[in-house]
Formats: structure tokens, sequence, C-alpha cells
């Protein structure tokens, strides 16, 4: 049994051994190389979700799914840093079209952040100052710019709204106004140098604050308008999906080599199949279920089907869950028959299965709903 669609038919197959080839000194260094990074800006897989009016390529939801999935499947780190610098790059679509012009034309722009509102930001005349702290940008070693959200204040305190509610915007900063603080010490992802970032009393002009929300889309293009809760569940589940599909394929000659054993009996070889056939089955089903959903939420959304969107992005969030959850349990099924290997912290199998369950600690996809 295979994994169907395999991801590895998205990349060229250069491109999947210039990623793996680096894969464990970007681990050993705590960040992605240059020989990655030069493929990064060559393919602009930082640009997938920046709009055509600022040199992006504005990827659809479909192909960035499943491109995404690809890298991930190449390596863990790398696809998790351009996920989440890519999301921040979708972020193109809500800034100021003069300032997007500017931060978009560096060819090696990429933009790390936070989504939790770790600071505040003071109304001046001139914009606003802004201080705070912020954890897990992924990216942040080699970032151009920063996104974080903030809290809006004025001299009485935080600004609220007509509910009562505290007012939340997004700043963009440069990468000089930032101070990255190195904080990412975790088992898996190392590569991703997801480390936290601070600002200190820097003042920030109107247009570099912004509302990730629909209605406050600068671009009415259907990628900014999709809800960014569905495109953040779909572009993290995929992750795991692909670090899973890695798993399963280096699974294979592991097992193949402990069959060739002497004293390898048939019975275990026969469970060695019937695992490692019920993973891919059960993988195959759940990517099955979400890439159905996700297009045709996606299908529903450009046609202005809104009678079918509500149920349809329901659709996206369980799928998202579900694969996310199958993802790590065809890993863990599959683990024990591994041997020792799997264990060694050197192995290329034991880094996916570290990173994997790291990933799948992003609280997006812990729960059900």
């Amino acid at each position: 049994m295979e994994i169907t669609p395999h991801p590895k038919q998205q990349l060229q197959l250069e491109w999947a051994d210039n990623i793996r080839q680096y894969a464990a000194a970007a681990e050993k260094d705590g960040k992605l190389q240059p020989e990655q990074l030069a493929l990064v800006y060559q393919q602009q897989w930082f640009k997938m979700l920046v709009p055509t009016e600022y040199g992006g390529l504005e990827l659809s939801l479909p192909d960035e799914l499943r491109l995404i999935e690809a890298i991930s499947w190449a390596d863990g780190s790398m696809g998790w840093a351009i996920t989440l610098c890519t999301g921040a790059g979708w972020f193109g679509g809500f800034l100021d079209p003069e300032l997007s012009r500017e931060v978009f034309a560096d060819p090696q722009v990429c933009l790390a952040g936070s989504g939790a509102p770790g600071g505040t930001a003071t109304i001046t005349p001139d914009g606003y100052w802004v201080s705070g702290s912020w954890k897990y940008a992924s990216g942040a070693l080699h970032a151009t710019h920063f996104t974080a959200n903030c809290i809006i204040c004025d001299d009485n305190g935080p600004v609220l709204s007509e509910e009562g509610k505290q007012t939340i915007k997004a700043f963009l900063f440069k990468k000089d106004e930032v101070n990255v603080l190195t904080a990412w010490n975790y088992t898996g992802m190392v590569a991703t140098g997801s480390h936290a970032f601070e600002v200190k009393n820097v003042q920030v002009p109107d247009n570099r604050a912004f509302i990730i929300d629909a209605d406050h889309a600068v671009l009415k293009k259907p990628l900014y308008t999709y809800p960014f809760k569905s495109l953040a569940e779909g572009t993290l589940a995929i992750n795991l999906s692909g670090l899973a599909i890695h798993f399963i394929d280096l699974c294979k000659p592991i097992f193949m080599e402990r069959s060739a054993v002497k004293g390898f009996t048939k019975s275990q070889q026969d469970k060695l199949d019937e695992v490692y056939n019920r993973s891919v089955f059960r993988l195959n089903d759940a990517r099955d279920d979400f890439y159905r959903e996700a297009d045709h939420s996606w299908a529903c959304f450009i046609n202005n089907h809104a009678e079918m969107l509500a149920d349809s992005l329901t659709a996206v969030s369980q799928t998202s869950r579900r694969l996310a959850r199958v993802s790590r349990q065809v890993v863990d099924d599959l683990y024990p028959y591994c041997g020792l290997v799997a264990a060694s912290t050197s192995s290329e199998i034991n880094r996916v299965w570290r990173d994997l369950h790291t990933a799948s600690q992003h609280s997006l996809l812990t729960f059900d709903s």
C-alpha cells in the first residue's frame, strides 16, 4: 500500500535533495542553512501568499496546501518555517499598498511573527509608541520584518470597543527595531529558530498598523477575504501529514532490513505488514477527507456559494484536526517497530519523530473543536 498522491509529486527531485542534504546541519545550527534559503528565495516560497501586485505568487488555497505538505515532507523544520513566514506574508493583503510595495520588493523578504497580543501600542499624533515581547516567531533568524499583535492604548489605558473589549491591531516592525531573544529550546523543529522577540519603545507610523479581518482587507481578493482561521488550521495540519509521510517512507527500508535478519518469523513479518498498511490506509483516508473539504471550501468561497460556506468551513476545521491527530497516531503506531535507530538523536527518522511531536503541540490543533 502506498501514500496517494505522494507529496513528492509537488517538488522537483533536486529541490527535495537540497532540503534534506542540509537538514541535519540546520538542526545543529538551529537555523535554516544558506543553501536551503537560496532555494526558498529562488522559488519565492516565502511569497506564496504575497499579492501578485507586490511581486508575490498569490497561490490559491488548494495549491498552497499541497506545496506546503510537500516541503514539510522534505523536511519538517523547513516546512514549518515556510508555513509561518508565508502566513505573515499573507498580511500583504491588509497592509498599506505603498508600504507593501517597499517591503515585498526585497527578493529575500521574510516576515516572522506572533499572534498573541503581547504588547501595547499607545496612540500618538504621529502613530504609536510600541513596547512588548512575543514568543515563537518561526524564522526569526532570517526575518527581514516582524509582525505582532498589540493592545491599543491611549493616555487613559486600553481603548475599548463598543462591546467593552480591548482593541487589538497588528503591527509591522523592521528588523532593526526588534531584539531577537534566544528562547527556542525544544526537542523538535530546532532549525525553525522559533525564538522570542521584543520591541522597546519604538515609534511606529500609522501605516504599519493593520487589522487582520476580511472587512479590513485592502485587496478585496478571494485569498485575503478567505477566513484566516481556516487558512491557519489547514496549513498547520498538512505540516503534520507531510511529516507523517516522511516517517512512513523511512519505515519501509527499516522494516525490510529487520525482516532480513536471521530468525525473523512469518508472524513478525505479518505484523509489520499489518501495522504499515493500516497506517498508510488511515493517513490516506484522513488526507482525502481534508483535501476534499479544503478544496470544496475554496470553491464555495470563490463562487460566492454563501449558503454552503459556513458548513464547509466547519468541515475544514474538523478534518484539519482529524488529519493532525491521525498523523501523530500513525507515527506512534509505527515507531515501536523501528528499532533503536528511531531513538537515535542523530538519525533522520528520529528527527522527523521529534519534529512531528513538537509541531503537534500547536494550540490550534490540540482539541477537536
